[in-house]
């Protein structure tokens, strides 16, 4: 009777562990080459929890592990030329989410180069896109390693601010440098193909350029991985 007990009880643990999916633990680790310091801005998609208080402070060359348990999907960004307070209030020369380093549930403000991942049961995604703008080179790619046939490196590694084309330009206060490059898109819920995304295109083909961008390199199906963010590649 007892082994008949254990037999019955090993078949049900086992269905139960088949039948029921389980969170796992997961991360991104956060990486910031630039000589200048970046405040990284993570939005949390709505039914999904908010990571890191949506915002921290990166240091140049220095890195951050996050880790989050279950499912995710959200956006990541980069704030720049920020001025916090102890308390977390400030502004930022691009990237704000309202007027703190915490973004919680807020979005980024345009122009930002942004990262998109989402974490889900069967399968994972990301890409790194300009239909908002461009104001840092960011790449992501998952630690299974950039010469992966499937999960490779995605985003951008040329400055764009440096060949933004004038009618794209967002000029510091003191219009000696440019800081941001504006959306290619004039309108992002119909955008195509046009010359600012053909030129984004051009530097920068493993990133999308407008809303309907269906270049394959610009984005990436993955499967239960972790992921490097890196700012300035």
């Amino acid at each position: 009777m007892l082994r008949s007990f254990f037999t019955i009880f090993l078949a049900l643990f086992l269905l139960f562990q088949i039948s029921v999916p389980k969170p796992w633990a997961s991360g991104i680790k956060f990486v910031n080459n630039c000589s200048y310091p970046v405040w990284p801005g993570i939005h949390s998609s709505p039914q999904y929890p908010v990571v890191a208080r949506g915002g921290f402070f990166l240091p140049p060359h220095s890195q951050h592990w996050i880790d989050y348990t279950g499912l995710w999907s959200g956006r990541i960004w980069g704030h720049l030329g920020c001025n916090f307070d102890a308390a977390g209030s400030g502004k930022c020369i691009t990237g704000d989410c309202g007027s703190g380093l915490h973004c919680n549930r807020l979005s980024g403000v345009p122009p930002t180069t942004i990262v998109s991942l989402s974490i889900q049961n069967d399968k994972q995604f990301y890409n790194v896109s300009f239909v908002d703008g461009y104001n840092v080179p960011i790449t992501i790619k998952s630690f299974i390693g950039p010469d992966d046939s499937t999960c490779g490196i995605m985003g951008c590694t040329k400055d764009l601010n440096t060949v933004c084309p004038a009618a794209l330009q967002v000029r510091s206060a003191d219009n000696k440098s440019v800081v941001a490059c504006k959306s290619p898109c004039g309108n992002a819920k119909t955008c195509g193909p046009n010359k600012y995304s053909r030129l984004f295109k051009k530097y920068c083909p493993k990133a999308y350029t407008y809303t309907f961008d269906k270049t394959p390199s610009s984005f990436v199906p993955c499967v239960d991985v972790e992921y490097v963010v890196t700012f300035c590649p």
